[in-house]
């Protein structure tokens, strides 16, 4: 089975560092050859971002809510996700996110805002009816000469997560069958 993978960057520089960060974490979490990446950087969705209704925004987020693993990535502004982010998960309805697995990313410049992904990102993803596997992951966007190791760092704890809620998903109740 090949996962379905989209990364979704709220960067409004095109081709960012924050993309560089999500696109590196889905390398360092997934099997090569497992899956295959649809990159949404809403920063060449700005034209569209605000048009309701628009049929190009609406196949992006229905891609998204499709997939098997999103990254939402957003570099921090005002301790938060950046508003080209939440315009883009705005256009989901409540639950639309249902059945994906979701990560949380943020990058800023220093260990300030590190909760951010987790206070912040995780409880809108979890609020759309994604599966959050874990406390967002937060990189300072200088330590980029150290990207491989810290991103591993974060792909192991996922990894580990997930694979936890694999072995507990094995051994749930058909959903047929009602609990006694």
């Amino acid at each position: 089975m090949t996962l379905k993978v989209s990364i979704i960057v709220g960067n409004p520089k095109p081709k960012s560092r924050t993309l560089k960060v999500a696109e590196t974490l889905v390398e360092k979490l997934l099997e090569p050859g497992s899956y295959e990446t649809t990159v949404i950087d809403l920063a060449d969705h700005t034209d569209e971002i605000f048009a309701w209704p628009s049929e190009k925004m609406a196949a992006l987020n229905a891609g998204v809510a499709s997939s098997d693993l999103a990254v939402f990535a957003s570099p921090t502004y005002k301790a938060t996700y950046t508003g080209l982010l939440k315009a883009f998960l705005d256009r989901y309805p409540a639950n639309g996110l249902a059945g994906v697995t979701a990560i949380p990313v943020l990058t800023g410049a220093d260990l300030t805002h590190s909760m951010g992904p987790t206070v912040n990102l995780a409880p809108l993803l979890v609020e759309l009816g994604a599966i959050v596997p874990g406390r967002g992951f937060y990189f300072v966007a200088g330590q980029m000469d150290h990207l491989d190791q810290i991103v591993q760092g974060a792909a192991d704890e996922y990894a580990s997560n997930l694979r936890r809620l694999a072995g507990i998903a094995s051994s749930l109740q058909p959903i047929d069958h009602p609990r006694t």
